[in-house]
This record gives structure tokens, C-alpha cells and sequence, in this order.
């Protein structure tokens, strides 16, 4: 297949900026902030970008493949779509936008239980290929409900999210009234009449909700009654004992995301998951916590080989999956960097961000002399910060 960008936009900060010039402040820092001070937001990218790879110029050369096997599924690239809630506030129908791209490019996309496109839409629209976060109820029911609907909308893996045991502190989105519609300050208004495009295509589509919550919700809740009511639905923090009777139930691939430990991913590999993502939310939740490459180098180290170790967190660019693959992750996943690519370019923006990363790993892979993605690992220099 080849591979198309638009040249207009052939690195992350072009699509960055784009996304910032077309939609309202509020949705943007919604999608660029992390928490607190943003301290490990920086970290995941600056430390992932410390990882080196060394050339061979003089070795055969072998046209480089990026055909990546998971879950017995080969994909045409190492690299999926991050779950990410809200999306469709950043830009209307992003999820559609992306799952339908991923599809097309056959790459992984992960629903979020709290995106704007429902179980059901997303697998019409992948066939069923595709992957579904759950946010843990706290009602069995509605966790049992949820995993049904995804089964029978043909999902192929489940990735069930140990990160948020409580909602992250985020500035930006407490100082903006975030909400599911976000609260009509004066000031989001300006912002939504500064951005007539972003403005025209939400009213043409409708007002954003959270499509998979809404046969749940009771009817004509005000934003202060929607957040209690999303407060009060989901449990975030995980144990055996919430993890073992989703292994039981559900009867495809299951992986655990947000692990940070060795002790998280020896008591996973225990419940018997078959993958995990090792991941920081994007720097979204725990300020002073290890960026993720640092959280991924003693993992794979310790237990490669005894489940799929996968990353996400950080990565924005072809070169940040090549460093995440040669470190020992199996697959990256990427979240911002598609969003900022919709944002930038609507319903263009999915297969952009696909052609373009394709384009930039493949560059790397032809500059070391690495003929398949399993072989990153053998061009590692060093991990971690460097020592002079």
C-alpha cells in the first residue's frame, strides 16, 4: 500500500499547532495537558527521547517489513490508537474518524468506555476488529452488560484500566468548567465563536455525549448531576478480586492497562492476562511518577516472554515507537498525536497520522539496517538517561 500524508503537516508539532488554531482553548487543553504541573507529561517524551539506536551501514540490506504479529492477528504496523475519552470535544465524530482509519490501515483501535462513539457504531464500522477499555462499574450488572455488548459487537481484546483509582488533578480542565457539555462560561463562548468550524460541524453533528453511558443515565441530567452520577458509576481502582470475574467472563484477549510495577505485572501474568500496557495515562494522573519508558525497561527485563508487554505514554512520533520497540515493548500505542492529527485535518486526520508514522518508522528501520520490528531490540545503544 503506499503510504500518503499531507505535506503540510509531516511532524507532530505542524499537527499540534493546526489542532490549536482550529478548535476552542478548553477542548485543547483537554487534550495537550497532563496534571498537577505537567511534570511527568514532559518526562515521558524528553526520557523515551534519551533512548539511542546505532546504524549499520554496511550490512546487507533487506527492504524493512512493519508487519507486527499480536494476539495471533498481524497487523500492517507496530503501533495502535489509544482509548481516549471525550473525543468527540476535541472534534466531532473523531472516533469514527479513527476507527475507520485504522480499519483501512489494519491497526488496533481502542474504544474508550467514556468516548463519544458507541460499542456498537465502532463495530460496525471496524467489523468488530477492534479494541474496547473498560472503565470498571461499580455495579456488576453494568459491567456485565458492557462486556456483553462488546462481545457481541466482535471486539477482539478487552483492556481493562488500572490507572485511575481517582480522577487525576488537572488545572486547565478545573479552571476551563470541563464537562460533558462543558459549562458555558463566557469565556468558552468567545473561544466556540473564535473556532465558526469547529462551532458548525458540533451543531451539524450534535452535542457531544457519552454514547456507550446513555442507556444508563437517567434522562435530563444537569452537568453538576452528570458528574456526580459518573462518580458514582465507576470504580477505578482494581484488585483480584474486580479482575479475576472479568478473566472468567470474558472469553477473548484480555490486557491490563496502566501498569507501572514489576509487582503489577507479576500479579497480572498470575490472573492469567495475556497482555499488559505499561503506560502513565499520558502523564494524566500521577505527577511525580516514572515517566513510562523508565516503568518499561525493569518489565521487560523481568517477565518478556511471559505475556505481550506493550507501551504507551509519550510516544508522538515514528522514531519515539522505533526507541519503544527497541527498549522491548512488543506494540506502542499512541493517543495525542491522532487527536492532534483530527483536529488539524478532520475527516483526513486518521489516515494522515497512519501514513505519516508509517513513514517515519519505516525511515529509521532503512537508516539502521532493521529488517523487522522484532529486531529493534538488537539496535539498542543504551536506555535511560545518559551517562557522560
Amino acid at each position: 500500500m503506499k503510504l500518503t500524508y499531507d505535506t503540510r503537516y509531516p511532524a507532530i508539532d505542524d499537527l499540534r499547532n493546526g489542532a490549536r488554531r482550529r478548535i476552542p482553548r478548553f477542548a485543547f487543553e483537554y487534550l495537550d495537558g497532563g496534571c498537577n504541573e505537567d511534570v511527568n507529561l514532559h518526562k515521558n517524551t524528553a526520557e523515551l527521547r534519551e533512548v539511542e539506536l546505532k546504524p549499520y551501514y554496511l550490512n546487507a540490506y533487506q527492504t524493512p517489513s512493519l508487519k507486527t504479529e499480536l494476539f495471533g492477528h498481524v497487523y500492517d504496523a507496530p503501533f495502535g490508537i489509544s482509548p481516549i475519552g471525550l473525543q468527540g470535544l476535541v472534534w466531532p465524530k473523531a472516533p469514527e474518524i479513527l476507527a475507520k482509519a485504522a480499519f483501512n490501515n489494519n491497526i488496533p483501535f481502542t474504544l474508550s468506555t467514556v468516548s463519544t462513539a458507541s460499542i456498537e457504531k465502532i463495530g460496525a464500522i471496524t467489523e468488530g476488529k477492534f479494541w474496547f477499555q473498560l472503565y470498571h462499574p461499580t455495579d456488576n450488572a453494568l459491567r456485565d452488560d458492557l462486556l456483553d455488548r462488546a462481545e457481541a459487537a466482535g471486539c477482539e481484546v478487552l483492556v481493562i484500566l488500572c490507572d485511575v483509582p481517582s480522577f487525576g488533578f488537572r488545572p486547565r480542565d478545573i479552571r476551563n468548567g470541563l464537562a460533558m457539555p462543558p459549562r458555558m462560561t463566557l469565556a468558552n463562548m468567545l473561544q466556540i465563536l473564535g473556532k465558526p468550524n469547529w462551532a458548525l460541524r458540533t451543531l451539524f453533528n450534535g452535542q457531544p455525549e457519552f454514547a456507550n453511558m446513555k442507556k444508563y443515565m437517567p434522562k435530563g441530567l444537569d452537568m453538576k448531576q452528570l458528574g456526580l452520577y459518573m462518580n458514582q458509576t465507576f470504580s477505578g481502582r482494581l484488585n483480584e478480586e474486580k479482575i479475576a470475574p472479568i478473566r472468567d467472563r470474558w472469553k477473548g484477549k484480555l490486557v491490563l492497562k496502566g501498569v507501572a510495577t514489576e509487582e503489577d505485572t507479576e500479579q497480572a501474568i498470575r490472573l492469567g492476562l495475556d497482555g499488559i500496557i505499561v503506560s502513565n495515562h499520558g502523564g494524566r494522573q500521577l505527577d511525580p511518577g516514572q515517566s513510562a519508558i523508565k516503568s518499561l525497561e525493569p518489565i521487560v527485563e523481568a517477565y518478556k516472554g511471559q505475556i505481550k508487554i506493550m507501551m504507551d505514554s509519550g510516544i508522538r512520533s515514528g522514531p519515539d515507537i522505533a526507541r519503544t520497540l527497541a527498549t522491548g515493548a512488543e506494540f506502542a500505542f499512541l493517543g495525542r498525536t491522532f487527536m492532534y492529527s483530527v483536529a488539524a485535518l478532520g475527516d483526513a486526520g486518521g489516515e494522515h497520522a497512519i501514513g505519516m508514522l508509517k513513514t517515519q518508522v519505516r525511515q529509521v528501520m532503512e537508516q539502521v539496517c532493521c529488517p523487522s520490528v522484532e529486531d529493534f531490540p538488537q539496535f539498542l545503544v543504551q536506555q535511560g538517561v545518559k551517562v557522560s
